[in-house]
């Protein structure tokens, strides 16, 4: 895993707030607003007669009149953007799965659009400060450049507002959430198991004697290790360190999530173990609620969310079941040619030192069996398409080692299916399906 670790979970974490962007950009608006009506004026009376035709042509009344209706107007604007956007969230939460809130909320167009309507809003707030009306004690003034610019800034948040009000009937459909968690699934499998990455360790992360158990010191959800930094903490002890909580798992204060083995043959206690637990503790990033950044199985989880709505009675809703299946097909299969579960984390002598627990493919796949018997073998089209699901998982997989364990599943589903509410006819098609998994597995797809 990346030292990095800390800066790209807060980068997640702010890339999901509303309120960085739009604040910066207010920031902005703020010292743009000070700068353009100081350059109005160095510049304004020795602009060229053709630059000047195209700056405003008012007093100063009427500087202040247009200012303060673009002022007026973008914090309506604003307060409908907001409105719009909250009610978005609600019907993502309530339709189709609240984990996909985050999917929403760090939506780069919507940030942006706010910032633009809060920097229109404060650049002509500032502005309007610096607009002056003729009186015996001064000479009026009134900020060309300035009110020009500010012009053509709610020309621009007019334009944007109708391309929200379109990005966000796009962004409503189901079909373009399944498309972002898919997205953000699979770039999470690139950045946690590479393409190239080394094969899982074994034999190091099983039950020894004499392991030291390190406590959580809070309640929370982990969101990633920084591996170099349990490694400095396991070397510095002279052991050997295994972090059985993965990425996602819920960490309980008072609860082990870790073990300790000593390299050196001398026991784990006193100081050298408050040094090791501080280091591995301050090396977890913890937080309130599951991150896609190195949590390999919250992109699944979100779609298999998706498609237990889509077919719960409330909505009834089989089709979207369908479509998620197929992103959860396509996540399985990019896991099937990677090298999933534990990493290893050697020192500078390629001692072993670490090791950090991420899910295995069987791990994974186990995740969205259990859900999809629960709750998709009832209605046959979903029945079929999870059917289907093995049946491709087991042509990318081959004959290798995960062939094994799609076959438990597609036992799993026959037991399934033998007790499941469908006709006689139903059930033949799922069971001929079930046969034609273990044929891909070799090689041969039998066309229908």
């Amino acid at each position: 895993m990346s030292p990095s670790t800390g800066v790209g979970n807060l980068r997640d974490s702010l890339r999901t707030q509303l309120w960085p962007v739009p604040l910066v950009a207010a920031l902005a608006a703020i010292c743009l607003g000070q700068l353009v009506p100081y350059l109005d004026r160095q510049f304004q009376d020795h602009l060229p007669v053709v630059v000047a035709g195209f700056l405003f042509g008012g007093g100063p009344e009427a500087a202040q009149a247009v200012m303060q209706t673009i002022a007026g107007s973008l914090v309506t604007v604003t307060s409908l953007t907001f409105s719009l956007t909250v009610v978005t969230l609600q019907l993502a939460s309530s339709q189709f799965s609240p984990r996909l809130l985050r999917t929403f909320s760090r939506d780069v167009f919507v940030h942006n659009t706010l910032a633009l309507f809060l920097a229109t809003f404060v650049f002509s707030l500032t502005v309007l400060r610096s607009i002056r009306v003729e009186t015996s004690e001064g000479d009026g003034f009134v900020p060309r450049i300035s009110i020009t610019v500010g012009f053509g800034l709610t020309l621009a948040s007019v334009i944007a507002l109708v391309f929200f009000l379109a990005h966000l009937a796009i962004q409503i459909r189901v079909e373009t959430m399944l498309r972002d968690v898919h997205d953000e699934a699979g770039q999470a499998i690139e950045r946690i198991f590479p393409r190239h990455g080394n094969a899982r360790p074994t034999g190091l992360a099983g039950s020894r004697p004499g392991a030291t158990l390190i406590e959580s010191d809070v309640s929370g959800f982990l969101l990633g290790v920084d591996a170099n930094a349990v490694r400095a903490a396991a070397m510095k002890a002279d052991s050997f360190v295994v972090i059985d909580a993965m990425p996602g798992d819920s960490l309980i204060s008072g609860v082990p999530f870790a073990r300790a083995w000593p390299a050196d043959g001398r026991a784990l206690d006193g100081q050298r173990l408050t040094d090791l637990s501080e280091g591995i503790t301050n090396s977890l990033s913890k937080g309130f609620e599951r991150t896609s950044t190195w949590d390999a199985g919250f992109g699944l989880q979100q779609l298999l969310d998706v498609a237990s709505r889509a077919l719960s009675p409330g909505i009834n809703d089989p089709t979207t079941a369908v479509h998620a299946v197929g992103h959860i097909s396509a996540v399985l299969c990019t896991l099937a040619a990677r090298h999933t579960g534990p990493k290893l984390h050697v020192d500078e002598q390629d001692q072993p030192r670490v090791i950090l627990n991420f899910p295995t493919f069987e791990n994974l796949l186990d995740q969205v069996m259990r859900q999809m018997i629960r709750y998709a073998l009832n209605d046959p089209r979903s029945a079929e398409r999870v059917v289907r699901m093995l049946r491709e998982l087991s042509w990318v997989a081959g004959p290798g080692p995960h062939s094994s364990v799609i076959q438990d599943s597609v036992a799993a589903v026959q037991i399934a299916i033998a007790a499941a509410d469908l006709s006689d006819d139903e059930k033949r098609r799922l069971r001929s399906e079930c046969d034609a998994v273990a044929a891909a597995g070799n090689g041969i797809w039998p066309v229908p």
